[in-house]
Protein backbone atom coordinates (compact mmCIF):
# COMPACT_ATOMS: atom_id res chain seq x y z
CA UNK A 1 0.00 0.00 0.00
CA UNK A 2 1.33 3.42 -0.83
CA UNK A 3 0.24 6.94 0.01
CA UNK A 4 1.93 10.37 -0.05
CA UNK A 5 3.55 9.93 3.38
CA UNK A 6 4.71 6.39 2.61
CA UNK A 7 6.34 7.73 -0.57
CA UNK A 8 8.02 10.53 1.40
CA UNK A 9 9.37 8.07 4.00
CA UNK A 10 10.65 5.70 1.29
CA UNK A 11 12.45 8.58 -0.45
CA UNK A 12 14.05 9.55 2.88
CA UNK A 13 15.26 5.99 3.44
CA UNK A 14 16.63 5.75 -0.12
CA UNK A 15 18.52 9.00 0.36
CA UNK A 16 19.84 8.53 3.90
CA UNK A 17 19.40 4.88 4.88
CA UNK A 18 17.01 3.33 7.44
CA UNK A 19 15.20 5.60 9.91
CA UNK A 20 14.56 4.96 13.61
CA UNK A 21 11.19 4.00 15.06
CA UNK A 22 11.19 7.43 16.76
CA UNK A 23 11.54 9.26 13.44
CA UNK A 24 8.91 7.06 11.80
CA UNK A 25 6.51 7.63 14.73
CA UNK A 26 7.04 11.43 14.53
CA UNK A 27 6.55 11.55 10.76
CA UNK A 28 3.39 9.43 10.92
CA UNK A 29 1.72 11.66 13.52
CA UNK A 30 3.16 15.11 12.88
CA UNK A 31 4.45 15.46 9.31
CA UNK A 32 3.37 19.02 8.31
CA UNK A 33 1.65 17.88 5.09
CA UNK A 34 0.60 14.29 5.61
CA UNK A 35 0.82 13.56 9.36
CA UNK A 36 -2.09 11.77 11.01
CA UNK A 37 -3.10 14.69 13.22
CA UNK A 38 -3.02 17.01 10.20
CA UNK A 39 -5.16 14.91 7.86
CA UNK A 40 -7.48 12.71 9.92
CA UNK A 41 -10.40 13.27 12.28
CA UNK A 42 -9.31 10.73 14.89
CA UNK A 43 -12.11 10.81 17.45
CA UNK A 44 -15.49 9.18 17.72
CA UNK A 45 -17.51 6.67 15.73
CA UNK A 46 -16.58 8.20 12.36
CA UNK A 47 -12.89 8.41 13.32
CA UNK A 48 -10.33 5.82 14.31
CA UNK A 49 -10.75 5.52 18.07
CA UNK A 50 -12.99 6.55 20.96
CA UNK A 51 -11.51 8.05 24.13
CA UNK A 52 -12.99 7.62 27.60
CA UNK A 53 -14.58 11.13 27.79
CA UNK A 54 -16.49 10.37 24.56
CA UNK A 55 -17.91 7.15 26.05
CA UNK A 56 -19.68 8.89 28.94
CA UNK A 57 -19.83 12.18 30.84
CA UNK A 58 -19.10 10.08 33.94
CA UNK A 59 -15.39 9.95 33.08
CA UNK A 60 -14.87 13.72 32.96
CA UNK A 61 -17.05 14.15 36.04
CA UNK A 62 -14.79 11.84 38.07
CA UNK A 63 -11.72 13.78 36.90
CA UNK A 64 -13.50 16.99 37.95
CA UNK A 65 -14.21 15.53 41.41
CA UNK A 66 -10.55 14.52 41.73
CA UNK A 67 -9.29 18.01 40.77
CA UNK A 68 -11.65 19.69 43.25
CA UNK A 69 -10.43 17.32 45.97
CA UNK A 70 -6.79 18.08 45.08
CA UNK A 71 -7.50 21.84 45.18
CA UNK A 72 -9.07 21.50 48.63
CA UNK A 73 -6.18 19.40 49.95
CA UNK A 74 -3.69 21.96 48.63
CA UNK A 75 -5.46 24.61 50.77
CA UNK A 76 -7.85 26.12 48.18
CA UNK A 77 -5.33 28.44 46.49
CA UNK A 78 -6.74 31.23 44.31
CA UNK A 79 -6.42 31.92 41.46
CA UNK A 80 -5.83 28.45 40.04
CA UNK A 81 -4.89 27.35 36.55
CA UNK A 82 -6.91 24.40 35.24
CA UNK A 83 -5.13 22.87 32.26
CA UNK A 84 -5.43 19.94 29.90
CA UNK A 85 -2.75 18.75 27.50
CA UNK A 86 -4.17 17.08 24.40
CA UNK A 87 -7.83 17.96 25.02
CA UNK A 88 -9.37 16.13 22.05
CA UNK A 89 -12.73 17.70 21.26
CA UNK A 90 -12.98 19.46 24.62
CA UNK A 91 -15.49 16.91 25.92
CA UNK A 92 -13.58 16.04 29.08
CA UNK A 93 -12.87 19.67 29.99
CA UNK A 94 -16.56 20.49 29.50
CA UNK A 95 -17.54 17.75 31.98
CA UNK A 96 -14.73 18.74 34.39
CA UNK A 97 -15.80 22.41 34.42
CA UNK A 98 -19.47 21.53 34.99
CA UNK A 99 -18.52 19.54 38.10
CA UNK A 100 -16.11 22.21 39.37
CA UNK A 101 -18.79 24.87 38.93
CA UNK A 102 -21.20 22.80 40.99
CA UNK A 103 -18.86 21.51 43.73
CA UNK A 104 -16.40 24.40 44.08
CA UNK A 105 -17.88 27.68 42.78
CA UNK A 106 -14.94 29.63 44.27
CA UNK A 107 -12.46 27.57 42.29
CA UNK A 108 -14.52 27.95 39.11
CA UNK A 109 -14.83 31.70 39.59
CA UNK A 110 -11.14 32.39 40.20
CA UNK A 111 -9.65 29.85 37.78
CA UNK A 112 -8.54 30.33 34.22
CA UNK A 113 -8.70 27.36 31.84
CA UNK A 114 -5.80 26.53 29.53
CA UNK A 115 -5.77 23.97 26.73
CA UNK A 116 -2.50 22.84 25.16
CA UNK A 117 -3.43 21.96 21.57
CA UNK A 118 -1.27 22.12 18.43
CA UNK A 119 -4.08 21.49 15.91
CA UNK A 120 -5.95 24.63 14.84
CA UNK A 121 -8.80 22.47 13.60
CA UNK A 122 -9.23 20.87 17.03
CA UNK A 123 -8.92 24.26 18.74
CA UNK A 124 -12.04 25.37 16.81
CA UNK A 125 -13.92 22.22 17.87
CA UNK A 126 -12.87 22.77 21.51
CA UNK A 127 -14.01 26.41 21.35
CA UNK A 128 -17.48 25.25 20.26
CA UNK A 129 -17.64 22.56 22.96
CA UNK A 130 -16.62 25.08 25.64
CA UNK A 131 -18.63 28.05 24.32
CA UNK A 132 -20.49 28.24 27.66
CA UNK A 133 -17.26 29.25 29.44
CA UNK A 134 -16.49 32.24 27.26
CA UNK A 135 -13.57 34.42 28.28
CA UNK A 136 -12.27 31.73 30.62
CA UNK A 137 -10.59 29.45 28.10
CA UNK A 138 -7.15 30.07 26.57
CA UNK A 139 -5.19 28.02 24.04
CA UNK A 140 -1.47 27.25 23.88
CA UNK A 141 0.60 25.57 21.19
CA UNK A 142 3.01 24.38 23.87
CA UNK A 143 3.11 23.51 27.54
CA UNK A 144 5.88 26.10 28.09
CA UNK A 145 3.54 29.07 27.63
CA UNK A 146 1.13 28.18 30.46
CA UNK A 147 0.95 31.07 32.95
CA UNK A 148 2.76 30.76 36.28
CA UNK A 149 0.87 29.79 39.43
CA UNK A 150 -0.96 26.93 41.13
CA UNK A 151 -1.83 24.27 38.56
CA UNK A 152 -4.40 21.49 38.29
CA UNK A 153 -3.50 19.53 35.18
CA UNK A 154 -5.10 16.59 33.38
CA UNK A 155 -3.60 14.57 30.52
CA UNK A 156 -5.73 11.76 29.10
CA UNK A 157 -4.16 9.68 26.32
CA UNK A 158 -1.31 12.14 25.84
CA UNK A 159 1.81 10.08 26.52
CA UNK A 160 0.87 7.16 24.24
CA UNK A 161 1.21 9.52 21.24
CA UNK A 162 4.71 10.71 22.21
CA UNK A 163 7.31 8.78 20.13
CA UNK A 164 9.36 5.87 21.50
CA UNK A 165 12.63 4.18 20.59
CA UNK A 166 12.71 0.42 20.14
CA UNK A 167 15.65 -1.93 20.59
CA UNK A 168 15.72 -5.53 19.42
CA UNK A 169 17.79 -8.34 20.93
CA UNK A 170 20.24 -9.67 18.33
CA UNK A 171 23.16 -12.11 18.57
CA UNK A 172 25.29 -9.01 19.30
CA UNK A 173 23.00 -7.77 22.10
CA UNK A 174 20.27 -5.11 21.90
CA UNK A 175 20.39 -2.90 18.78
CA UNK A 176 18.12 -0.03 17.80
CA UNK A 177 15.18 -1.15 15.69
CA UNK A 178 15.06 0.71 12.40
CA UNK A 179 12.73 0.92 9.42
CA UNK A 180 14.18 0.21 5.98
CA UNK A 181 13.04 -1.11 2.60
CA UNK A 182 12.92 -4.67 1.23
CA UNK A 183 13.66 -5.65 -2.39
CA UNK A 184 10.05 -4.93 -3.31
CA UNK A 185 10.23 -1.34 -1.98
CA UNK A 186 8.07 -2.16 1.06
CA UNK A 187 8.73 -0.71 4.52
CA UNK A 188 10.23 -3.33 6.88
CA UNK A 189 11.75 -3.46 10.34
CA UNK A 190 15.52 -4.03 10.58
CA UNK A 191 18.20 -3.95 13.27
CA UNK A 192 20.53 -0.95 13.29
CA UNK A 193 23.90 -0.39 14.96
CA UNK A 194 23.06 1.79 18.00
CA UNK A 195 23.20 -0.16 21.27
CA UNK A 196 21.30 0.56 24.51
CA UNK A 197 22.69 1.42 27.93
CA UNK A 198 22.36 -1.98 29.70
CA UNK A 199 21.32 -0.24 32.96
CA UNK A 200 18.01 0.71 31.31
CA UNK A 201 17.00 -2.93 30.74
CA UNK A 202 14.61 -4.54 33.26
CA UNK A 203 16.83 -7.66 33.35
CA UNK A 204 20.15 -8.60 31.67
CA UNK A 205 20.02 -8.94 27.87
CA UNK A 206 21.18 -12.56 28.21
CA UNK A 207 17.96 -13.41 30.06
CA UNK A 208 15.78 -12.86 26.96
CA UNK A 209 15.75 -14.49 23.55
CA UNK A 210 16.75 -13.01 20.22
CA UNK A 211 13.97 -10.95 18.64
CA UNK A 212 12.81 -9.60 22.04
CA UNK A 213 11.89 -5.90 21.88
CA UNK A 214 12.59 -3.29 24.55
CA UNK A 215 11.09 0.19 24.34
CA UNK A 216 12.41 3.42 25.82
CA UNK A 217 10.84 6.85 25.57
CA UNK A 218 13.27 9.72 26.16
CA UNK A 219 10.70 12.13 24.70
CA UNK A 220 8.05 11.04 27.23
CA UNK A 221 10.61 11.42 29.98
CA UNK A 222 11.29 14.98 28.81
CA UNK A 223 7.56 15.84 28.79
CA UNK A 224 7.20 14.42 32.30
CA UNK A 225 10.25 16.36 33.52
CA UNK A 226 8.85 19.64 32.13
CA UNK A 227 5.50 18.95 33.76
CA UNK A 228 7.18 18.21 37.11
CA UNK A 229 9.32 21.33 36.92
CA UNK A 230 6.17 23.39 36.36
CA UNK A 231 4.39 21.81 39.36
CA UNK A 232 7.44 22.31 41.54
CA UNK A 233 7.58 26.01 40.63
CA UNK A 234 3.93 26.91 41.24
CA UNK A 235 2.54 24.00 43.23
CA UNK A 236 -0.30 21.75 42.19
CA UNK A 237 -1.36 18.29 41.08
CA UNK A 238 -1.33 16.52 37.73
CA UNK A 239 -3.33 13.47 36.78
CA UNK A 240 -2.12 11.33 33.88
CA UNK A 241 -4.29 8.63 32.33
CA UNK A 242 -3.24 6.31 29.54
CA UNK A 243 -2.97 2.70 28.53
CA UNK A 244 0.23 1.06 29.56
CA UNK A 245 1.97 -1.04 32.16
CA UNK A 246 2.70 -0.55 35.85
CA UNK A 247 6.24 -1.95 35.63
CA UNK A 248 9.06 -1.53 33.11
CA UNK A 249 9.19 -4.68 31.00
CA UNK A 250 10.12 -6.18 27.63
CA UNK A 251 7.65 -6.31 24.74
CA UNK A 252 6.65 -4.71 21.44
CA UNK A 253 3.66 -2.41 22.04
CA UNK A 254 3.91 -0.28 18.88
CA UNK A 255 0.43 -0.32 17.38
CA UNK A 256 -1.62 1.40 14.71
CA UNK A 257 -5.38 1.83 14.84
CA UNK A 258 -7.52 2.71 11.85
CA UNK A 259 -11.31 2.86 11.80
CA UNK A 260 -11.47 1.21 15.25
CA UNK A 261 -9.40 -1.77 14.10
CA UNK A 262 -5.72 -2.65 14.51
CA UNK A 263 -3.60 -1.99 11.44
CA UNK A 264 0.01 -3.19 10.92
CA UNK A 265 2.24 -0.28 12.11
CA UNK A 266 4.05 0.04 8.74
CA UNK A 267 0.95 -0.39 6.54
CA UNK A 268 -0.67 3.06 6.43
CA UNK A 269 1.73 5.81 7.56
CA UNK A 270 -0.18 9.01 8.33
CA UNK A 271 -3.57 7.36 7.85
CA UNK A 272 -3.66 5.33 11.07
CA UNK A 273 -3.13 6.46 14.65
CA UNK A 274 0.26 5.25 15.86
CA UNK A 275 0.79 4.73 19.59
CA UNK A 276 2.53 2.52 22.12
CA UNK A 277 1.91 1.53 25.72
CA UNK A 278 3.12 3.93 28.39
CA UNK A 279 5.67 2.76 30.96
CA UNK A 280 4.11 4.20 34.12
CA UNK A 281 6.92 2.98 36.34
CA UNK A 282 9.32 5.16 34.36
CA UNK A 283 7.00 8.22 34.57
CA UNK A 284 6.74 7.75 38.35
CA UNK A 285 10.52 7.31 38.58
CA UNK A 286 11.01 10.56 36.68
CA UNK A 287 8.55 12.41 38.96
CA UNK A 288 10.39 11.22 42.07
CA UNK A 289 13.77 12.18 40.55
CA UNK A 290 12.33 15.67 39.94
CA UNK A 291 11.38 15.94 43.62
CA UNK A 292 7.62 15.45 43.19
CA UNK A 293 5.36 13.35 45.32
CA UNK A 294 3.82 10.34 43.60
CA UNK A 295 0.34 10.14 45.16
CA UNK A 296 -0.29 6.79 43.61
CA UNK A 297 -0.62 4.64 40.53
CA UNK A 298 -3.84 2.71 39.97
CA UNK A 299 -5.88 0.88 37.37
CA UNK A 300 -8.44 3.24 35.80
CA UNK A 301 -11.30 1.04 37.01
CA UNK A 302 -10.18 1.14 40.66
CA UNK A 303 -9.54 4.87 40.44
CA UNK A 304 -13.00 5.70 39.02
CA UNK A 305 -14.87 3.37 41.37
CA UNK A 306 -12.89 4.78 44.31
CA UNK A 307 -14.02 8.29 43.39
CA UNK A 308 -17.71 7.32 43.33
CA UNK A 309 -18.33 6.23 39.72
CA UNK A 310 -20.99 3.67 40.66
CA UNK A 311 -22.90 6.08 42.92
CA UNK A 312 -22.82 8.82 40.28
CA UNK A 313 -23.96 6.36 37.59
CA UNK A 314 -26.88 5.27 39.79
CA UNK A 315 -27.89 8.92 40.34
CA UNK A 316 -27.62 9.63 36.62
CA UNK A 317 -29.86 6.67 35.79
CA UNK A 318 -32.46 7.25 38.49
CA UNK A 319 -35.96 7.69 37.03
CA UNK A 320 -34.70 7.27 33.46
CA UNK A 321 -36.05 4.76 30.94
CA UNK A 322 -34.56 1.27 30.64
CA UNK A 323 -32.62 2.08 27.48
CA UNK A 324 -30.89 5.06 29.11
CA UNK A 325 -30.09 3.04 32.23
CA UNK A 326 -28.69 0.23 30.07
CA UNK A 327 -26.51 2.77 28.23
CA UNK A 328 -25.13 4.10 31.53
CA UNK A 329 -24.48 0.57 32.79
CA UNK A 330 -22.63 -0.36 29.62
CA UNK A 331 -20.54 2.86 29.77
CA UNK A 332 -19.54 2.08 33.38
CA UNK A 333 -18.56 -1.44 32.33
CA UNK A 334 -16.45 -0.11 29.45
CA UNK A 335 -14.71 2.54 31.57
CA UNK A 336 -14.07 0.44 34.66
CA UNK A 337 -14.42 -3.22 33.65
CA UNK A 338 -11.65 -5.62 32.69
CA UNK A 339 -11.23 -7.80 29.63
CA UNK A 340 -11.34 -7.23 25.87
CA UNK A 341 -12.62 -3.83 24.76
CA UNK A 342 -12.74 -2.49 28.33
CA UNK A 343 -10.50 0.16 29.84
CA UNK A 344 -10.58 -0.57 33.56
CA UNK A 345 -7.37 -2.60 33.73
CA UNK A 346 -5.55 -1.65 30.53
CA UNK A 347 -5.61 2.06 31.43
CA UNK A 348 -3.58 3.33 34.37
CA UNK A 349 -3.82 6.54 36.40
CA UNK A 350 -0.82 8.35 37.86
CA UNK A 351 -1.19 11.37 40.15
CA UNK A 352 1.76 13.56 41.16
CA UNK A 353 1.80 16.60 43.45
CA UNK A 354 3.98 19.36 44.83
CA UNK A 355 4.04 20.03 47.75
CA UNK A 356 2.97 16.70 49.31
CA UNK A 357 -0.74 16.07 49.83
CA UNK A 358 -2.71 12.88 50.50
CA UNK A 359 -5.30 12.33 47.79
CA UNK A 360 -8.17 9.87 47.55
CA UNK A 361 -8.75 7.32 46.18
CA UNK A 362 -5.04 6.47 46.58
CA UNK A 363 -4.60 4.69 49.88
CA UNK A 364 -1.29 6.14 50.87
CA UNK A 365 1.67 8.04 49.55
CA UNK A 366 3.52 5.83 47.07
Amino acid sequence: MTNPLADKIKALIKANGPISVTDYFSLCLADPQHGYYRVREPFGAAGDFTTAPEISQLFGEMIGIFLVHAWQEHGRPEPAIIAEVGPGRGTMMSDVLRVIGRLAPDLYRSASVHLVETSERLQKVQAETLAGHQGKVHWHASFETLPAGFLLLAANELFDAVPIRQFIRTAQGFRERMIGLDAGDNLIFAAGVAAIDPSLLPSPAQSVGEGTIFETAPARDAVMAALCERLRAGGGTAIIIDYGHMATSYGDTLQAVREHRYDPPLASPGQADLTSHVDFEQLARRAKAEGLQVNGLAHQGDFLVGLGLLERAAALGRGKDTLTQEGIRSAVERLAGSGAGKMGELFKVLAVSSPEVTLAPFQKKA
